[in-house]
């Protein structure tokens, strides 16, 4: 059986092992893969892994042999899904790996803005704090949690997660669902989407995208918020309208932001984000902890492995 990682290096530059997958079938694997070089690089493969690598309809027509694509994430909107269907293919992913990891860099950036670390210790560093006149200083409001609402919108695994802390924290929460399928736990409380806009003094985005979520952060829902709010996204890009969003933040209709994600990776020259008043932009690293990472491989390999014994699991679309 001959397996293909497009796109191995984002997931495991070297510090992790493939172990697990080699442990089933010879791997060839492939730092990046552009998508003009996919279908030669898969010629005669039965099983496609991939993280960001798309695999087209196009692509899938020119694969013969293969079918298995397992997609080292939890969105999969890089496969035809579709067309793998028509074929017979299995597409699978990979839920829950990141939960914890999200979760923290959540709160790592809801904590930037809120204390301003960075800043303090770059000032720090730059050599203000021997000159200055007093024991200490700040230049911007120190702002405490506890006491505090978050809004959360999307309370599934990641969600349930950031709650928690938020809780341990001591603020109230108020969260977004679709489907309360079971009672919410101690300190938090189901709210529709406006409320969450309009009572929250932070948000994070957690929902999946679709067409209904696309551009949930817009003109509308940004003039629902406080003032002094906070708005964080560590989901997914399209989620928020980046031109909306700068607008606010550079009007000081919101306080600040904190994304982890935009809606073209990398950037592009031009994104309204990059510069923008109070925000904050890590590059999609909120998944990339290295115990994160080891669990994403293990269940790659176990979700193949399924597959083999033909009892497939984590199967989309």
């Amino acid at each position: 059986m001959k397996i293909v990682l497009l796109d191995a290096y984002t997931a495991n530059p070297g510090d992790v092992s493939w172990a697990p997958l080699q442990a089933i079938a010879e791997c060839e694997i492939h730092d990046r893969t552009p998508v003009t070089e996919t279908a030669a690089r898969c010629a005669g493969a039965e099983v496609i892994i991939t993280n960001k690598a798309p695999v087209t309809r196009e692509i899938i027509a020119a694969l013969p042999d293969l079918k298995y694509i397992g997609v080292t994430a939890t969105g999969y909107n890089i496969v035809d899904v579709a067309a793998a269907k028509e074929r017979g293919i299995v597409v699978t992913n990979v839920p829950g790996y990141s939960s914890p990891a999200v979760a923290q860099l959540v709160f790592a950036l809801l904590l930037e803005l809120t204390n301003h670390v960075g800043h303090h210790a770059q000032t720090v560093a730059e050599g203000r704090w021997q000159s200055c006149p007093d024991f200490c200083y700040w230049d911007f409001p120190i702002i405490e949690l506890s006491g505090r609402t978050l809004g959360i919108i999307g309370y599934g695994d990641i969600g349930s997660a950031v709650g928690r802390i938020a809780v341990a924290f001591g603020m109230k929460v108020l969260a977004s669902k679709r489907d309360w399928k079971v009672a919410p736990p101690e300190g938090v409380t189901p709210a529709s989407i406006d409320e969450v806009f309009a009572q929250s003094d932070a948000i994070s985005l957690h929902c999946p995208l679709t067409d209904a979520t696309k551009h949930l952060v817009n003109g509308r829902t940004l003039g629902l918020m406080k003032e002094s709010a906070f708005i964080i996204n560590t989901g997914r890009g399209p989620l928020v309208d980046e031109a909306a969003l700068a607008a606010a933040l550079n009007s000081g209709r919101i306080a600040g932001a904190g994304l982890d994600v935009l809606s073209v990776e990398p950037p592009k020259d031009g994104n309204p984000l990059i510069g923008a008043k109070n925000c904050l932009i890590t590059p999609h690293i909120g998944w990339a902890s290295r115990e994160a990472r080891v669990r994403l491989i293990a269940a790659t390999a176990s979700n193949l492995q399924a597959f083999l014994d033909g009892k497939p699991v984590n199967v989309v679309g």
